[in-house]
């Protein structure tokens, strides 16, 4: 079983949509036309039409041909692709009929039960679009490596997955679908977080933005960061963690089931991006300044401050043996660790995991489940042993 150390450790506005009638903008070293195959031109992003050398493939403005996947380079990142792909999972999947009795049910779930639902299903519908349209707006396009281009995709499907498990549970409970899908809009502790992250994609996913300078990089870089280590890494996990206690309890026992895929899937997300972020500061180390590590501070602080009012919005009262309080001790918990991973000093130093059960959630390869529901293995079935 993962430990929570095992599962933070790595080895290593809505967005700006381009004009109508805009021309499109071509991938940097993406995709070349038919007429430049044909003539025998020069390889996408300038490179000569020979074979790509393992050697000259970077993360960020590479010059090999990013449709080729071979040979590779960033074998990490390919294994994480395996391994996602190995854990796929679809909502429909999950019984959520003991969920829609017990919310039914006058007596089944208190009032502060029920917020923490609705807040939670209120943040998350938007969440992982907004995460989606990060990469696919931004973060691809910028990426070079092909290795990682792959992951990527793998990880905007994932993404639809959530988008659609958090829908089920809303559709199975038939709760207002506009007082949830508008939370983002309506619900202060919610709209500051999502007002926090959507600059970052404006940056990214602007059709003029290109990596290629000290400035742009860094950009992109900051971008990473924060949807690796602030989003999936951190807003993600004040909301994790009161559904799965939810579960605990044997209370909405079907959808604290989807958490635990989703949990899973994005710690996974989370990993990959933070050696994502590890080798573009290998290959890049101009960019990891003094004055760029102080920024990226700023942030973390920032987005802890975020969650954790979030976390008081959500339960303004002790509920499932939780209380408010104990999510600050747990945020600055998880920050340092993010730090830690892309080497920059703890802000909180000292802080423990008020909550060590959640390590025991990212774990779920053949282990009984604790809602009695059914055994999880949590693997497609080419990717099983059966030995």
């Amino acid at each position: 079983m993962l430990s929570w150390d095992e599962e933070v450790s790595t080895p290593s506005a809505t967005p700006a949509l381009q004009p109508a009638g805009a021309a499109a903008p071509r991938e940097r070293a993406g995709a070349f036309d038919e007429v430049a195959l044909a003539s025998g031109a020069a390889a996408p992003g300038g490179a000569s039409s020979s074979r790509v050398n393992i050697a000259d493939k970077r993360i960020i403005n590479g010059q090999t041909d990013v449709n080729q996947l071979v040979p590779f380079k960033y074998k990490w990142a390919w294994e994480k692709y395996l391994a996602t792909c190995a854990n796929h999972w679809m909502p429909q999947e999950i019984n959520m009929s003991r969920d829609i009795a017990l919310w039914k049910n006058p007596e089944g779930l208190t009032e502060d039960e029920r917020r923490i639902i609705k807040r939670n299903l209120g943040f998350f519908v938007t969440a992982d679009s907004l995460a989606a349209n990060n990469i696919v707006l931004g973060t691809y396009r910028h990426i070079t490596a092909p290795e990682c281009r792959q992951f990527l995709l793998r990880q905007a499907f994932e993404e639809a997955i959530h988008t659609h498990a958090y829908q089920y549970i809303v559709e199975s409970l038939d709760l207002d679908e506009s007082e949830i899908f508008n939370a983002y809009n309506e619900v202060p502790s919610i709209r500051a977080k999502d007002e926090f992250l959507i600059p970052f994609i404006d940056a990214i996913a602007d059709p003029n933005f290109k990596t290629g300078t000290p400035e742009a990089d860094q950009t992109l870089l900051k971008s990473l960061i924060v949807f690796a280590c602030l989003m999936e890494g951190l807003f993600f996990y004040v909301g994790f963690t009161q559904i799965l206690a939810l579960g605990r309890q044997n209370k909405m026992t079907g959808a604290a089931e989807q958490y635990m895929y989703i949990l899973r899937d994005e710690s996974m997300h989370c990993n990959f991006g933070i050696d994502l972020i590890n080798t573009i500061k290998l290959e890049n180390p101009h960019l990891w300044t003094p004055e760029f590590r102080e920024e990226i501070r700023g942030l973390f602080r920032k987005a802890v401050e975020l969650e954790y009012a979030y976390a008081e919005d959500t339960m303004p009262r002790g509920v499932l043996g939780l209380n408010a309080p104990m999510f600050k001790s747990y945020l600055r918990f998880i920050a340092n660790r993010r730090c830690q991973q892309i080497g920059i000093e703890p802000l909180f130093p000292q802080e423990e995991n008020p909550f060590p059960w959640m390590a025991e959630m990212i774990d779920l390869k053949k282990e009984r489940n604790f809602f009695e529901t059914r055994v999880i293995e949590y693997q497609t079935g080419g990717a099983l042993s059966w030995d």
